[in-house]
Protein backbone atom coordinates (compact mmCIF):
# COMPACT_ATOMS: atom_id res chain seq x y z
CA UNK A 1 0.00 0.00 0.00
CA UNK A 2 1.62 3.02 -0.98
CA UNK A 3 -0.64 5.74 0.87
CA UNK A 4 -3.59 5.51 3.55
CA UNK A 5 -6.82 7.65 3.06
CA UNK A 6 -10.18 7.15 4.32
CA UNK A 7 -12.61 6.98 1.63
CA UNK A 8 -13.55 6.68 -2.16
CA UNK A 9 -16.00 8.72 -3.36
CA UNK A 10 -18.07 7.97 -6.37
CA UNK A 11 -19.94 10.73 -8.36
CA UNK A 12 -20.68 11.93 -11.46
CA UNK A 13 -19.00 13.61 -13.72
CA UNK A 14 -21.39 16.64 -14.20
CA UNK A 15 -19.99 20.15 -13.88
CA UNK A 16 -23.09 21.38 -11.98
CA UNK A 17 -22.19 19.51 -9.23
CA UNK A 18 -18.55 19.95 -8.65
CA UNK A 19 -18.28 22.31 -6.10
CA UNK A 20 -21.05 21.51 -4.01
CA UNK A 21 -19.36 18.17 -3.70
CA UNK A 22 -16.06 19.47 -3.03
CA UNK A 23 -16.94 21.65 0.04
CA UNK A 24 -19.51 18.75 1.45
CA UNK A 25 -16.38 16.64 0.94
CA UNK A 26 -13.94 19.05 2.82
CA UNK A 27 -16.35 18.79 6.05
CA UNK A 28 -17.13 15.01 5.43
CA UNK A 29 -14.07 13.60 5.16
CA UNK A 30 -11.16 16.24 5.00
CA UNK A 31 -9.33 17.40 2.26
CA UNK A 32 -7.21 15.14 1.03
CA UNK A 33 -7.87 12.41 2.35
CA UNK A 34 -10.02 10.68 -0.42
CA UNK A 35 -9.72 9.10 -3.68
CA UNK A 36 -12.34 10.60 -6.13
CA UNK A 37 -14.33 8.49 -8.94
CA UNK A 38 -15.63 10.66 -11.39
CA UNK A 39 -18.14 8.07 -13.85
CA UNK A 40 -20.85 9.48 -15.76
CA UNK A 41 -24.13 8.31 -14.05
CA UNK A 42 -22.42 7.86 -10.86
CA UNK A 43 -23.07 4.40 -9.83
CA UNK A 44 -25.27 3.26 -13.27
CA UNK A 45 -21.80 1.14 -14.23
CA UNK A 46 -21.87 -0.49 -11.40
CA UNK A 47 -19.06 -3.12 -12.79
CA UNK A 48 -16.64 0.10 -12.84
CA UNK A 49 -17.88 1.62 -9.65
CA UNK A 50 -16.14 -1.89 -8.49
CA UNK A 51 -13.11 -1.83 -9.46
CA UNK A 52 -12.57 1.39 -8.73
CA UNK A 53 -13.75 0.47 -5.32
CA UNK A 54 -11.20 -2.29 -5.34
CA UNK A 55 -8.07 -0.03 -6.14
CA UNK A 56 -8.52 1.96 -3.69
CA UNK A 57 -9.00 -0.01 -0.54
CA UNK A 58 -5.84 -2.30 -2.34
CA UNK A 59 -3.59 0.95 -2.92
CA UNK A 60 -5.15 3.28 -0.04
CA UNK A 61 -6.49 0.69 2.37
CA UNK A 62 -10.06 3.10 2.76
CA UNK A 63 -12.58 3.05 5.34
CA UNK A 64 -15.18 3.93 3.30
CA UNK A 65 -17.59 4.79 0.14
CA UNK A 66 -19.09 7.51 -0.36
CA UNK A 67 -21.34 7.03 -3.56
CA UNK A 68 -23.48 10.10 -4.86
CA UNK A 69 -26.06 10.16 -7.47
CA UNK A 70 -27.58 13.30 -8.55
CA UNK A 71 -30.61 15.24 -9.96
CA UNK A 72 -31.13 16.07 -13.29
CA UNK A 73 -28.39 13.43 -14.58
CA UNK A 74 -27.95 13.71 -18.04
CA UNK A 75 -26.81 9.91 -18.23
CA UNK A 76 -29.58 8.51 -16.58
CA UNK A 77 -31.88 11.03 -19.25
CA UNK A 78 -36.10 10.38 -18.21
CA UNK A 79 -35.32 7.45 -16.35
CA UNK A 80 -33.38 9.41 -13.84
CA UNK A 81 -36.01 9.56 -11.48
CA UNK A 82 -34.86 10.18 -7.23
CA UNK A 83 -36.36 7.00 -6.75
CA UNK A 84 -34.53 4.67 -9.78
CA UNK A 85 -31.07 6.89 -8.13
CA UNK A 86 -32.44 5.39 -4.90
CA UNK A 87 -33.02 2.42 -6.02
CA UNK A 88 -29.38 2.02 -8.14
CA UNK A 89 -27.62 3.20 -4.88
CA UNK A 90 -28.78 0.83 -2.50
CA UNK A 91 -27.94 -2.18 -5.42
CA UNK A 92 -24.61 -0.45 -5.22
CA UNK A 93 -24.07 -0.26 -1.63
CA UNK A 94 -25.13 -4.30 -1.54
CA UNK A 95 -22.56 -5.52 -4.40
CA UNK A 96 -19.86 -3.24 -2.61
CA UNK A 97 -21.00 -5.02 0.51
CA UNK A 98 -20.85 -8.33 -0.33
CA UNK A 99 -16.94 -8.00 -2.16
CA UNK A 100 -15.72 -5.60 0.43
CA UNK A 101 -16.98 -6.79 3.93
CA UNK A 102 -14.59 -4.02 6.02
CA UNK A 103 -15.86 -1.24 4.06
CA UNK A 104 -18.60 1.07 5.60
CA UNK A 105 -20.85 2.43 2.67
CA UNK A 106 -23.00 5.55 2.44
CA UNK A 107 -25.21 6.84 -0.11
CA UNK A 108 -26.72 10.36 -1.18
CA UNK A 109 -28.86 11.65 -3.61
CA UNK A 110 -27.32 15.23 -4.54
CA UNK A 111 -30.32 18.26 -5.77
CA UNK A 112 -28.53 20.35 -7.93
CA UNK A 113 -29.36 23.32 -5.12
CA UNK A 114 -26.70 21.75 -3.17
CA UNK A 115 -28.58 19.71 -0.53
CA UNK A 116 -27.90 16.29 -0.17
CA UNK A 117 -30.11 13.58 1.01
CA UNK A 118 -29.58 10.61 2.78
CA UNK A 119 -30.57 7.42 0.96
CA UNK A 120 -32.22 5.19 3.35
CA UNK A 121 -31.74 1.43 3.55
CA UNK A 122 -28.40 1.78 3.15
Amino acid sequence: MSSHCEAIVVTCIDHRIQESIHGWLAGRVGDNNYDRASLAGGVSDLQAVLEQVEVSDRLHGIERVLLINHEDCGAYGEAGTPDRHAADLRAAARRIRAAFPHLKVEGYYLHLSGIFERVPGI
